[in-house]
């Protein structure tokens, strides 16, 4: 079985980048062939099969040349024309079977998703593909209105973990902040304003009456950074860590006392998995999204938040499952687009 994933590769990280090497990662262990694709603005050399196309030229012409039995496009956010061409494109490519990851809890309550139906141009370039995994329930229904069949569908959630390899160590910065605060509190995500960052920098002095070595690790990169060191200033227990490799990220999620995940506008959350699946407690706002075991809290609730805190540090709980369960289902479900089985 040859597989290209397309979508965005990292860095920088999140979640639809996190499944997609997750997947890549998988399938190779399991001695697949799998290359990548990066689809977005950030250029790297090619190297190791993940392949950075300068134009939709140069991306058409790869997928012509690149063997592949599956095609699965990895999107987030919005439904633009760019990618519905690649949908087009994709689909229309001989001897491949397509399949799309939807990665945008918020898309199907958004003006857009609400118009989903049959006969929008949405509708039709959908059902040409072989296979949809729709990360909720959600959007799995919304798919339906633009009526692609059950048995195209498949909901999966985007979550799938290696853990931490304990040869990875922290960078020195890091390792320099753990070892001078406790608890060590961290956000994984990007500095934009729906991630409520500020609400964060804000309580950091409340939380630090009931916790005096307390300190805050924000890992990301986005448009808010200017903005969050303003805020931070020369607090010595705030670190603005920026993007953060993957195995790093993991290791912190696993050291740190609490994971925070303070929202305006959100999905389901791999890193709020990520930090339940290594023990690791979660406080979170509310999205009606969120997976059993986490704190939830109403969004911009800045005396919830502390309190949320408060009620979690010191509760770490042993972590359970291999961490693999669904991208064992994704692969699955190529075999059956391929007509193999399962085992």
């Amino acid at each position: 079985m040859k597989v290209i994933q397309l979508g965005p590769y990292p860095p920088p990280h999140g979640g639809v980048q996190s499944n997609l090497v997750a997947i890549r990662n998988y399938l190779r262990r399991s001695g697949y062939s799998c290359d990548a694709i990066n689809l977005t603005r950030h250029r790297r050399p090619d190297a190791d099969g993940v392949h950075y196309p300068a134009s939709a030229q140069e991306l058409a012409r790869l997928l012509w040349r690149l063997p592949a039995d599956i095609l699965h496009l990895h999107f987030g956010g919005d439904l633009t024309p760019r990618l519905l061409g690649l949908v087009a494109l994709c689909s229309s490519l001989p001897g491949r079977k397509t399949v799309l990851s939807f990665h945008s809890g918020g898309y199907p309550g958004s003006q857009a998703g609400r118009t989903a139906a049959p006969m929008t141009l949405r509708g039709i370039l959908f059902r040409r593909l072989d296979g949809i995994i729709a990360v909720n329930a959600e959007i799995a229904e919304m798919f339906g209105k633009f009526g692609v069949r059950p048995e195209r569908i498949r909901t999966i959630l985007p979550f799938t973990i290696d853990p931490p390899d304990p040869q990875v160590k922290l960078p020195d910065r890091l390792a320099a902040f753990f070892a001078a605060h406790q608890p060590v509190l961290l956000t994984v995500g990007l500095l934009e304003p729906e991630y409520d960052l500020a609400m964060q920098i804000a309580v950091m002095g409340d939380i630090r009456q009931s916790f005096p070595r307390a300190g805050l690790i924000i890992a990301g990169a986005g448009s808010l950074e200017e903005d969050l060191r303003r805020r931070i200033g020369s607090s010595g227990h705030i670190l603005l860590y920026g993007d953060m490799p993957h195995a790093v990220t993991m290791r912190a999620i696993l050291d740190c006392d609490a994971l925070l995940r303070t929202t305006l506008y959100d999905g389901d959350s791999v890193a709020v998995r990520e930090a339940l699946y290594l023990g690791t407690p979660v406080v979170a706002t509310d999205n009606g999204l969120r997976p059993a075991g986490v704190h939830l809290i109403p969004a911009s609730d800045p005396a919830a938040l502390v309190e949320g805190v408060k009620a979690v540090v010191g509760t770490r709980r042993p972590p359970a499952g291999d961490g693999q369960e669904n991208v064992r289902l994704v692969v699955d479900f190529y075999r059956e687009l391929l007509g193999a089985t399962t085992a």
